[in-house]
Order: structure tokens, then C-alpha cells, then sequence
């Protein structure tokens, strides 16, 4: 999969010029690159994409929920609360390189609601159930690591633990268990109902597995 052409023909799509579009995606590919990224990486977004792609037919507006993907884990400080505040921020703020009166629109332009892809982006930190069909796409597209094969799930947390590894374990075990617990509380996991029938009894198992060793 080729982020980068992905990436620049959707941007070139909704409105961005070519060298805007170029300095945009360094600036993606470095926030999603640093060493400390173990799994909120260009990796997550990939397996993300894929499932956009499989899924992309189901959404009513499909470019402002891959543009999402791309940025909503832009801002990332495991030491911060905001991350998505932040991301979403910044998202919707390289909007104003787009000028739509001064260039061609391409073939089947429209204009990107920000409000969604803003709305979307801060979704992702808590991934409750939201009114927007699409945003309940990008959650589950979000969270569908949770229902990988056991040895896969494991490298997941076990990244999740080196981008927290400023905490010792007396503090970051009990609240890893805390969230873990919160997905088990909800009556869903899944927000689409394609997602549940797939993943819901896989994710749930391995959540539990994982609390089981948390504590």
C-alpha cells in the first residue's frame, strides 16, 4: 500500500495544489514516524485504509473519513489528554492552504465538511456510539486491532506498553485494566453492526485475556 499516492490524491481531490499537498505529507510522515511511536504509527493507518477500502461503499462521505484517518492520531503524547482535541485541530487548520476560487476544481469536487472530519477525529478518543453513520465507521476501523489473532493482539499491547514506558508498572497496569474494562462495560464495543458480527466476541476475549494479565 502506497500511503503517499493515497494520501496525494485525496488531498489533490478536495482542493490542495501539488507542492502544498508534498510538504503536507512530510509533515504527516515525520508526526507518524518518531521513535516513540510503537503502534500509532504509518503502520495503524494502513490497517486502517484497508479497512476503509473494504468498507469505503458503506460511507456517505468517504473523503472526509479517509482524510480523518490520516490525521486523527497526528497529535500523539501518551503523557496528554487532548491528543485528539489536538489532532483534529490540526486538521482541519491545513484547510485554509485550499483556495477554492483559485484553482481547478477537479471532477466531482466538493467542498470537504470540516465539521465532520473535526467531529470524527475527536470521536476517537472515547469510541461511543455517534448519530453520524460514518464517524461509527472510523471508530471501528480505529479499534479493530482489538479483535486480532491472540499472538498479533499481543504485539499490539505490548507496543501500547513501550509508548507508555514513562509510567512504571504499578501505574500504567491498573490504569491499562481500567480502560480495558470500560470497552467490556459498554454493551458494544462495535458500532456498525457488520463490525459486531465480525469482532465483538473475538475483541471481548482478548480484552479479557489481557486484563487477566494486568492484574
Amino acid at each position: 500500500m502506497n500511503l503517499n499516492k493515497i494520501y496525494s490524491d485525496l488531498l489533490l481531490n478536495i482542493g490542495f495544489e501539488d507542492n502544498e499537498i508534498q510538504q503536507n505529507w512530510l509533515d504527516l510522515e515525520k508526526a507518524y514516524s518518531k521513535k516513540s511511536r510503537h503502534y500509532h504509527n504509518l503502520t495503524h493507518l494502513k490497517e486502517m485504509i484497508e479497512s476503509f477500502e473494504t468498507y469505503r461503499d458503506k460511507l456517505e462521505n468517504p473523503n472526509e473519513i479517509l482524510f480523518s484517518i490520516f490525521y486523527h492520531d497526528f497529535v500523539y503524547s501518551a503523557s496528554k489528554k487532548d491528543n485528539e482535541l489536538k489532532s483534529a485541530e490540526y486538521a482541519v487548520s491545513i484547510f485554509t492552504d485550499v483556495k477554492p476560487d483559485s484553482f481547478q476544481k477537479p471532477v466531482g469536487f466538493t467542498k470537504p465538511n470540516k465539521q465532520l472530519i473535526f467531529d470524527a477525529i475527536c470521536a476517537t478518543q472515547q469510541h461511543q456510539h455517534n448519530a453520524i453513520g460514518d464517524i461509527n465507521w472510523l471508530i471501528d476501523f480505529d479499534l479493530k486491532i482489538l479483535a486480532k489473532d491472540w499472538d498479533d493482539y499481543k504485539i499490539y499491547f505490548e507496543q501500547i506498553r513501550k509508548e507508555y514506558r514513562i509510567y512504571p508498572d504499578f501505574l500504567y497496569k491498573p490504569g491499562r485494566a481500567k480502560a480495558l474494562k470500560h470497552f467490556l462495560e459498554n454493551e458494544f464495543i462495535f458500532q456498525t453492526d457488520e463490525f459486531r458480527s465480525l469482532y465483538e466476541e473475538k475483541a471481548r476475549a482478548n480484552i479479557e485475556k489481557e486484563i487477566s494479565l494486568l492484574i
